[in-house]
């Protein structure tokens, strides 16, 4: 198996790992509540998706 002959500088090893990074999730408002929620979910506050009801969700 080759091996490399020279090791890669630091703006190289920068350059290949910038994508490397956690990113936030992509939060949206409910139309129902308007609670944050995460898109393509059901709101866990209030239960609805698509303006129906698919959770069960006590209220407190």
């Amino acid at each position: 198996m080759p091996n490399p002959k020279r090791r890669h500088s630091h703006s190289r090893q920068g350059k290949r790992r910038g994508h490397d990074f956690l990113k936030a999730p992509l939060l949206e408002d409910c139309p129902q509540c308007h609670e944050k929620k995460l898109s393509h979910q059901a709101c866990g506050k209030c239960g609805y998706y698509k303006g129906r009801r698919v959770l069960e969700v006590e209220e407190t």
